[in-house]
């Protein structure tokens, strides 16, 4: 998910702190967001891909022993 919004923002030609605008939120998030912060809530998260038409969505998950 890291680099899909990186690279949404910049095929938008967005700099960090124009998606925090367009996002209504903090420079600091955005930069969070990008760096891979383990903590970034799931509602800001949703905020910013909503800019870029999707949103989180539970994936199952593939498992060694599968």
């Amino acid at each position: 998910m890291i680099n899909f919004i990186k690279q949404r923002r910049k095929r938008a030609g967005l700099i960090q702190q124009d998606l925090a605008d367009q996002a209504d939120m903090g420079l600091r998030f955005v930069r969070d967001l990008e760096q891979g912060k383990q903590t970034v809530r799931m509602d800001k998260v949703n905020q910013v891909l909503a800019l870029f038409g999707h949103q989180l969505a539970p994936m199952p998950v593939k498992r060694d022993n599968q």
